[in-house]
C-alpha cells in the first residue's frame, strides 16, 4: 500500500464506528466510512467540537449537520499546491487527500522529461492532478460531464496562480470526447482517469465501470503519442481489485506500447498510531525509457 503521510494540513485524526474524524486545514470533519467496522476509539476527548458532521439518510444519501458557519469556501495546501473546499451534497469536499501519492507522480513524470508534455484528465473533477500538471508546465486538457466541477476546477486554477498555463476546460461525454479526438489525430503523453462506479455523461449518457471502462481504455490506446510516460487509473470502485486493473492495461495499452504495469491501494496513516485507512486503488502503465 502507498500510504499519504506528508499531508501536513490533512490528518485523519481517529476512526471509529464507521466514522472517520479529520483535520482539513484546522477545520473538524467528521464523515462515514464503510470500512471503519471497529468501535474502538483511539481518544475520546478528540470527538468535541466537530465543525461538520455529515449524516447518512436510511433513504439514501444524507445532510451535513453544520456548526461552524465560515465552511461554505475555505482552502488546503499540498506542497505548493492550493485546493478550494466545500462541503458537497454526498460527504465530499471536493478533494481526495490520498491522490498526493499519485500528484507527485504525475510531477516527476514531467520534471523528468526534456519536452513539452501534454496530458489528458478524464473524469477530471475538481483538478486536483490537471493542477499538478500544470505546476510542471504541461499542456493540459480537463474533461467532466459535471459543469459545476469544471467551474470549480477553473477556481483551483485561478487559485494557483496558473492562469497562464496552457489548460482546455470541455464539459462532456468522456467517450465522445475520446472518439472525438481519435478522429482529429490528436496525441497525448500522459492519459489519467478516474472513472466512477456509475455515472452520466453531459448529455445523460449511462456510464457503468464494469461495463464500459474496459472500452474506454482501449480506445485511448489510440490517443497515445509516439513516447508516452503514463498512463493512471485511478479508482474507488468496491467492485474492481487492482488486479483487475492491471489486467485491463495489459490486454490494452501493453499490447501497443511496451511498458511497467504496476498497481496498489492507497492509503492515509492515521495520526498517532499504526492504523491506517484504504482508500481506493491505483493501477499504472508507465514507459520503461529512463
Amino acid at each position: 500500500m502507498k500510504v499519504v503521510s506528508d499531508f501536513k494540513e490533512y490528518q485523519i485524526v481517529d476512526m471509529a464506528e464507521g466514522m472517520k474524524l479529520e483535520l482539513w486545514n484546522g477545520v473538524k470533519l467528521l464523515r462515514p466510512d464503510p470500512q471503519i467496522i471497529w468501535n474502538d476509539k483511539l481518544d475520546e476527548n478528540l470527538w468535541n467540537k466537530i465543525d461538520a458532521t455529515y449524516n447518512r439518510s436510511n433513504t439514501g444519501g444524507g445532510s451535513w449537520n453544520i456548526s461552524n458557519n465560515k465552511l461554505n469556501n475555505w482552502q488546503i495546501h499540498y506542497k505548493d499546491m492550493t485546493f478550494n473546499l466545500k462541503l458537497m451534497g454526498f460527504k465530499h469536499t471536493g478533494l481526495f487527500p490520498e491522490q498526493a501519492y499519485n500528484w507527485n507522480l504525475i510531477r516527476e513524470k514531467i520534471k523528468n522529461t526534456n519536452r513539452k508534455v501534454k496530458v489528458l484528465n478524464l473524469f477530471a473533477y475538481t483538478g486536483a492532478a490537471s493542477i499538478a500538471a500544470l505546476m510542471e508546465n504541461a499542456d493540459v486538457v480537463h474533461v467532466d460531464a459535471s459543469r459545476g466541477m469544471i467551474d470549480w476546477a477553473k477556481e483551483n486554477v485561478k487559485s494557483n496562480n496558473l492562469e497562464d498555463r496552457n489548460i482546455r476546460f470541455l464539459v462532456d461525454d468522456v467517450v465522445k470526447f475520446v472518439k472525438r479526438e481519435i478522429r482529429r489525430e490528436n496525441k497525448y503523453d500522459i492519459i489519467l482517469m478516474d472513472p466512477p462506479s456509475f455515472g452520466r455523461g453531459a448529455n445523460k449518457e449511462v456510464w457503468n465501470i464494469e461495463k464500459d471502462l474496459y472500452n474506454l481504455v482501449s480506445l485511448c490506446c489510440e490517443l497515445l503519442s509516439d513516447d508516452p510516460l503514463l498512463f493512471l487509473i485511478n479508482s474507488y470502485s468496491t467492485g474492481l481489485s487492482k488486479t483487475i486493473l492491471e489486467n485491463i492495461l495489459y490486454l490494452t495499452i501493453n499490447k501497443k506500447k511496451q511498458g511497467i504495469i504496476s498497481s496498489d491501494e492507497l492509503g492515509v496513516a492515521c495520526k498517532n498510531s499504526n492504523l491506517i485507512l484504504p482508500c481506493g486503488i491505483y493501477a499504472r502503465w508507465e514507459s520503461s525509457n529512463k
